[in-house]
């Protein structure tokens, strides 16, 4: 039993991650519906997720260093309760600038996400779990990247794109409750615990250029997500003529690529040496085969197949999946675990300034039909 329960922190961080992919990838699911009913371009929709970019990119950092000084258990009920009536509210939107205004506030409280998640583990497994645990926490958002379609496409089919918004709200506030119960815990209320004093006991700071490898290594190499995670429901869509209910029958197959790839790389580093030049040795190894996975998303515009396309786009978020894991190991390996809130705020944040200046230029290539561009762009970002 006590096997078992020490996994529950990290079991509920799980269920809030899965619960924030819902909400932003509802748009993204719901999108051929929205822009044909509200008359958005894909361009404006570009700068609809750049909206939530940029706040979830200024809020994730912020949010890592709240939950490092005051603690999970109050910032989580905060933030999940902001994101949940943000996403609720996209419901009352009726063009451009009150999609954008929802998905920034949506951003901003999605900001706590993977800081607290990292955060939690960090706090209550040991270290020989840690990556494997991070992996539990993070796989929540590819694991709502594949639940979202078979959700949310039957609510939007049987009463429209609006209810389909009010129910991730609702999911949302649903989990405040599950918080408040299992933050009681001991291990979950002491933010201060002795377990996080281990490891070399480095502060980042931004002189320290292994923070900004890390930061850049996490936000290219991950980028291919955005892209699959934003455009392929229009692709399917617009290029090979899938309806909006085929393409949510189909569309949670990608994402379990992502699912797959996170306990895969998870379980990988959790096994890489012991001693630091050994780890960080066999770490950069891997982000380099990484890289050269990700290359085949490039070929995606030429698949001339739904199976094939959609097999690409599979393993594009499988190697994702391993650069996020890769790149958190790393960083909590270099530096002490009492700013693992502040680590998995930078990572993502810098995750969502790349997406934010990425999703318009991939909008504006959609418009002009040039998915070949776009996809190569992607593809070849984790090699910059």
């Amino acid at each position: 039993m006590r096997r078992f329960s020490v996994w529950i922190p990290a079991a509920t961080m799980l269920l809030v991650s899965l619960i924030s992919y819902i909400d932003r990838n509802t748009l993204a699911l719901l999108a051929p519906t929205i822009l044909k009913e509200t008359g958005l371009s894909a361009e404006q929709y570009g700068y609809v997720i750049s909206a939530f970019s940029i706040a979830y990119m200024l809020a994730n950092p912020l949010w890592g260093r709240w939950l490092d000084r005051f603690g999970v258990r109050a910032g989580m009920l905060v933030a999940v309760g902001v994101w949940s009536l943000a996403s609720a509210s996209h419901a009352l939107a009726v063009g451009f600038l009150s999609f954008a205004a929802a998905r920034a506030v949506l951003g901003f409280g999605e900001g706590a996400t993977f800081p607290g998640g990292l955060r939690t583990v960090m706090q209550t497994l040991p270290p020989s779990l840690r990556a494997r645990g991070v992996a539990v926490a993070y796989s929540g958002g590819s694991m709502g990247a594949v639940v979202t379609p078979l959700i949310i496409t039957p609510i939007a089919l049987a009463w429209g794109w609006r209810a389909a918004f009010l129910f991730t709200g609702l999911i949302g506030l649903i989990w405040v409750a599950l918080w408040l119960a299992v933050s009681r815990r001991a291990d979950v209320r002491d933010h201060r615990r002795e377990v996080l004093a281990e490891g070399l006991g480095e502060k980042p700071r931004f002189t320290d250029v292994r923070l900004w490898s890390f930061m850049i290594a996490y936000a290219l190499g991950a980028l291919p997500l955005a892209l699959v995670i934003y455009a392929a429901a229009l692709y399917l869509n617009r290029v090979l003529g899938a309806p909006q209910a085929s393409v949510g029958k189909v569309l949670w197959i990608p994402p379990l690529g992502w699912e797959i790839g996170y306990f895969f790389w998870g379980w990988l580093s959790d096994r890489t040496p012991r001693s630091a030049e050994g780890k960080l040795g066999l770490l950069r190894r891997l982000m380099t085969a990484t890289t050269l996975l990700s290359l085949p998303l490039a070929l995606v515009p030429r698949a001339g197949s739904l199976p094939l396309a959609l097999g690409l786009m599979f393993l594009a978020m499988f190697v994702a999946g391993g650069f996020i894991i890769l790149t958190v190991a790393y960083a909590t390996h270099v530096y002490s675990a009492a700013h693992s809130g502040l680590l998995a705020g930078l990572g993502a944040g810098a995750w969502s300034a790349a997406v934010a200046l990425a999703m318009p230029i991939f909008g504006h290539l959609i418009d002009l039909g040039r998915w070949d561009t776009a996809f190569l762009l992607a593809a070849i970002a984790p090699a910059a």
